[in-house]
Formats: structure tokens, C-alpha cells, sequence
């Protein structure tokens, strides 16, 4: 594992910004509403606010086709090494920019600008770093290399969440609005640093050295993911949108629930969502090394299977009003869903051949969280307006749960086989 170090580095650090600045932009959505989109109601700035966080979200698609198509015909390490100055940049210059109040409307049109090129950035460099970290892997470790790529999902996460809990307490507030929120965003210009010398100063994926001495690069990947693999497009896009409904509903959407539809206070929610962020960073390696033993099959439909079964009790619980039954019953989901987040991104990988690998992953990945993972928070309060059951976001897991599950049958396993 020590010689691979470097390498899991290089793949886990930009996913460890990308979350961290998903993170930050969301705890300061209140500042940054009232900074950027002044309005005699709050509530209007703070919608602008998520309005232009969602704009990420559309051009992830676009940035999985762009970065796809990089990685695939000029190799992984350079895709990931323009994601990673393309997301530093971007983050840094968020925390330089003057405000409405500097500079009028010129001040929210260049916030919109950076969320573009985030999202842009962000759509390539998740599947690229899978694919970089896996296409490095020993064959009979890849499930728990490409576990690493998701776990720097989680630990930006963390990382976010305690800089904005420790800027909070020791930030008046006035200081808070005036310049501490800047400084949460320029940790990203430490993180790229970090990330840009490591990825100039490692060695390119195995397989695309492969395809490149053979001849065999492909000069239209993206075409053809649609023309040669389309099955296996079909299969991760299915499988994805379980990850994006599962993550957003479970690890971003519940705090939220507990916070407006059980009364908790607010500091509580957010301590138990931590909690199981904790709980699923520790499991996720163990799933990623236990898929190495007994496969990958087996822990996805036994994950998406439970799902199905679990997900209205565990929301029933959730919802009872007492903060243990909520800690448990978030932890429970946390455990349940940690082994299919593990090993969906080496799963993924398997599924396509190497020529077309980092197109038809980036793509069948990021169209799924453009269209199910960013609506979810939104899709379950509609749900529960329009039932009138405050267990009704257990719904969209389900649908979700199934339509993994069916994909998941459809599988090969391809635990400690060749990659293609």
C-alpha cells in the first residue's frame, strides 16, 4: 500500500475540495444571499443564493463529456491536473470577489461565472480520479483503491463542516459578513496547491500508457460510450442514481427534515448528520477491501435490496421527535448505504473498457446527480406537501433502490478479474 500512497493522494485531494467547497458554499448561503442578492426579503436572497449553487449542478454534465474526452484521448494525469487548477482557481477567486454593495450586478454575475467553471470542473474530476486511482490498483485491491476516491468525497465534507463550525464560534458576526467568510473559500488555493504538485510529479494510469503504446487511443470516445457500450452506459446511469438520490437524501436532505419537520434544533441536526458522515468514512474502506474478498454483486443488490426494505421505518423512526431515535436511525441508513457508495466507483470502472473508460463513466455518473442528486432535498419536501406524510421522502429512496437493484442483478462480477 506504501508505494500506492502517492498515487491514492493524487486521486482523493480533488474530491476533497470539490466537497469541501459544496460544503462551505452551503453553510454560507445565508451570508452569501444577502451579500450578493440584497432584497428586502431574506428568504428572496437566500433562494438566489441556492439558485446560483444549482448552476453547478447543470454543467457537471457538460464537464463529465469535456474531462471524459481528455482523459480518454490525452491520458488521466492531465485531465486531472487542468480539474484541479480549474477548481483551486475558481474556489480562491469566490473568496476575492467583491460584493453587490462594491460593484451592483457585476458582483452576482461573476459568482455565477466560477459556479460554471466548478461545475465544469467538478463533472470530470470524481470519475477521473477513480479511474486514475483503479487503472493503478493491484487486481485483487481495486475495490478498496477506488474506495478512496469517495472517502475524500466524505472527508471534504468533514473538513467543511468543522472550518465553518470553527469560524462561527470565534467570528463575531459582524466580522463574519465583513471578511471571515473569505477565508473559508481561500483553504482552497492551500488544497490546489497541494493537489497541482502532487498530480505534475506522478506517473500516468498503466492502462492509458497501454493504449497509447499500442496504438489503440480512441479519438472519439464520447461517440462512441453511445455506439459500443451502450449497455454498460445504461447500467451505471441506473446504478448512479441511486448514489445521488442516497447521498443527497440521506446526508444532505435529513438534517434539513429533522431541523423544519421534527422541531430539533438545528445544531442537534446537523451534529447527528456529522456523526454518521463519521460512521460511513470508517465503513467505506472496510466495504471497499470486503468487496476485494466476496465481490462486488453481492454488497450492491444486498445494499439496494435493504434500502427498499428499510428506508419507511427508518424515516418512521427518524421522524419520532426523540434525538436517539434519529442518531440511530441515520446511523443504521449510514451503514446500509456505505457499502454501495464503497464500491460503486470500482464497479463502474470494470464496467467499461479501458479506450472508452473515464467518457462513459463520467457521463453515466454525472447525468444522474445533474438531474436526481441536486433535486433530491427538493423532491422529498414536495412529497411530503403533497401526502401530507413526513415520511413520504422515503419514497425516492426507494424508486432508487429499485432501479440500482434491477441494474444490479444485470451485473457481471468483476472482482479480481482483468480490467478490460
Amino acid at each position: 500500500m506504501r508505494k500506492h500512497s502517492k498515487t491514492l493522494f493524487a486521486g482523493m485531494i480533488g474530491n476533497v475540495l470539490e466537497w469541501y467547497d459544496f460544503v462551505v458554499y452551503g453553510f454560507l448561503a445565508v451570508i452569501i444571499g444577502e451579500l450578493f442578492f440584497p432584497s428586502d426579503d431574506p428568504m428572496v436572497s437566500l433562494l438566489k443564493s441556492f439558485g446560483v449553487f444549482a448552476v453547478g449542478f447543470v454543467m457537471r454534465p457538460v464537464g463529465a463529456v469535456l474531462f471524459g474526452y481528455i482523459g480518454d484521448r490525452y491520458g488521466r494525469k492531465k485531465a486531472l491536473t487542468i480539474s484541479i487548477v480549474m477548481m483551486a482557481v475558481s474556489t480562491t477567486a469566490i473568496g476575492l470577489l467583491p460584493t453587490y454593495a462594491q460593484i451592483g450586478i457585476l458582483a452576482p454575475t461573476l459568482l455565477v461565472v466560477l459556479k460554471l467553471l466548478q461545475g465544469l470542473s467538478v463533472g470530470g474530476e470524481y470519475t477521473t480520479s477513480v479511474s486514475f486511482i483503479v487503472e493503478h490498483a493491484p487486481e485483487n485491491r481495486r475495490g478498496l483503491f477506488g474506495s478512496v476516491g469517495i472517502l475524500g468525497a466524505v472527508v471534504g465534507i468533514l473538513l467543511g463542516s468543522a472550518s465553518g463550525a470553527v469560524i462561527t464560534k470565534i467570528l463575531p458576526e459582524d466580522d463574519l459578513y465583513s471578511w471571515g467568510w473569505r477565508v473559508l473559500f481561500f483553504t482552497g488555493i492551500l488544497l490546489g496547491l497541494v493537489g497541482y504538485y502532487i498530480r505534475r510529479n506522478i506517473d500516468e494510469s498503466p492502462k492509458f500508457m497501454e493504449l497509447e503504446y499500442e496504438g489503440m487511443v480512441d479519438k472519439q470516445p464520447v461517440v462512441d460510450v453511445f455506439r459500443k457500450a451502450f449497455k454498460e452506459f445504461v447500467k451505471t446511469f441506473s446504478l448512479s442514481t441511486f448514489q445521488a438520490v442516497g447521498f443527497y437524501t440521506i446526508f444532505v436532505y435529513i438534517a434539513n427534515h429533522l431541523s423544519v419537520f421534527v422541531k430539533m434544533p438545528k445544531a442537534t441536526a446537523l451534529t447527528i448528520n456529522t456523526i454518521s458522515m463519521v460512521v460511513l468514512a470508517v465503513l467505506i474502506p472496510f466495504f471497499g477491501w470486503l468487496s476485494d474478498k466476496i465481490g462486488r454483486k453481492p454488497i450492491i443488490l444486498f445494499s439496494t435490496g435493504f434500502t427498499v426494505a428499510a428506508s419507511y421505518p427508518l424515516f418512521k423512526y427518524i421522524s419520532s421527535g426523540s434525538v436517539n431515535d434519529a442518531l440511530i436511525g441515520q446511523i443504521v441508513f449510514a451503514v446500509i448505504v456505505a457499502g454501495f457508495m464503497a464500491i460503486l466507483p470500482t464497479t463502474l470502472v470494470e464496467i467499461f473498457p479501458t479506450n472508452i473508460r473515464n467518457s462513459g463513466y463520467s457521463i453515466g455518473y454525472n447525468l444522474p446527480f445533474a438531474i436526481f442528486g441536486g433535486t433530491a432535498p427538493l423532491i422529498a419536501t414536495y412529497l411530503i406537501k403533497i401526502t401530507g406524510d413526513i415520511n413520504a421522502p422515503a419514497f425516492y429512496l426507494i424508486f432508487a433502490a429499485v432501479v440500482a437493484f434491477t441494474a444490479g442483478i444485470t451485473l457481471k462480477e468483476t472482482a479480481n478479474r482483468p480490467l478490460r
